[in-house]
């Protein structure tokens, strides 16, 4: 069991408002005393929601909080799946803050996280956005934790001080009371294939929500434990995303060994939300856009998609050991999972 004190919300497609979410948010920045820095990789709002997040941001500012802002911008590598948002820059210079632009090159500043005095931190899948915050499936965490809030102050410095994010999530895995905190691109191979290794050693249960699956050690674990069949295994993927993977894949025989691994993953028990496709303005983000891994009672929770891109991605996961977690969010994937249709892809010739 862990100690610190966690908080957990999951959300799902309808199943909350842009108001009630925004309120989370307030109530967290409310309680800033000295000091907030945000790492954002979208921060898009209006309406309601707006005025409650940018109202507790300048409340905060009131009370004499030093706040900071990074947030991503200018990717130049070619398209991912999904593609990247552009974050409202506007609304950021009315806010008080320091804002800091994070290139994303080579890939994305891809957190979703904030520290409150040193001691709190908010993290989780949800970008800042209402699309976010109503439309999709995401898993949030709260922890009241200072060592654990001493590591991602310590990845915060590291995106402050650098332009990019190629050489960020340089924070060594440190166990906390069961949490441990892990970063990329620092530790992104290393995340992978510890997850994939927990997803391995697994006797009872696996439970995985990620938009897509990509990266080699979990998509060759999971294709094996699938075949063997020796534990249950169940998720939930996006499925247009998991198309376009398909399509890049095909398309690029450097990566197109990965196809059969994929397609047996799929044809296991995953299903997937036929989601909006992308498109240059306008569109609605209805993306399953939840990151949890759960492994018998060890949950990986954060902004990390199961993706090879994630590795090199600046990003944010609690590793957790947790038996009442484990077992609230793996019921919580099976919900995700029974809203959609089983993945059907068109196999490789």
């Amino acid at each position: 069991m862990t100690n610190p004190a966690l908080t957990v919300r999951t959300l799902t497609d309808g199943g909350q408002s842009a108001a009630e979410v925004a309120g989370w948010i307030a109530e967290f920045l409310d309680g800033a005393r000295e000091a907030l820095d945000l790492a954002q990789y979208d921060f898009h709002l209006d309406g309601e929601a707006r005025e409650i997040v940018a109202g507790a941001i300048e409340r905060a500012a009131a009370r004499g909080v030093r706040i900071r802002f990074a947030y991503n911008v200018d990717h130049r590598n070619p398209i991912p799946v999904p593609p990247p948002p552009e974050p409202d820059v506007q609304l950021i210079a009315t806010l008080p803050v320091e804002g800091k632009a994070v290139a994303g090159v080579p890939d994305l500043m891809h957190h979703k996280y904030v520290i409150r005095d040193g001691a709190s931190v908010w993290t989780g899948s949800m970008n800042w956005t209402v699309d976010s915050f109503t439309r999709q499936e995401n898993v949030l965490v709260t922890v009241d934790a200072p060592a654990v809030a001493a590591d991602y102050a310590q990845d915060f410095e590291q995106l402050w001080s650098r332009e990019d994010v190629e050489d960020v999530g340089d924070v060594d895995p440190t166990w906390h009371d069961g949490v441990r905190p892990w970063f990329t691109p620092g530790h992104g191979e290393d995340l992978s294939y510890r997850i994939a290794k927990r997803i391995g050693l697994a006797r009872r249960r696996v439970r995985i929500c990620s938009p897509v699956i990509t990266t080699a050690p979990v998509l060759g674990t999971l294709a094996q434990m699938i075949s063997e069949a020796r534990v249950d295994i169940a998720g939930c993927v996006d499925r247009t995303q998991i198309g376009g993977v398909v399509y890049q894949w095909r398309q690029n025989g450097n990566v197109s060994w990965k196809l059969p691994l994929l397609e047996r993953v799929m044809a296991g028990p995953f299903t997937g939300k036929l989601s909006t496709a992308w498109r240059p303005e306008g569109s609605l983000h209805d993306f399953m856009h939840a990151k949890v891994t759960v492994a018998d009672d060890t949950v990986f929770v954060g902004s990390f998609n199961l993706s090879r891109s994630g590795e090199m991605n600046a990003e944010n996961v609690l590793e957790i050991e947790d038996a009442g977690l484990a077992d609230r969010l793996s019921a919580f994937v099976d919900a995700v999972r029974a809203r959609y249709p089983p993945v059907e892809l068109q196999r490789s010739q």
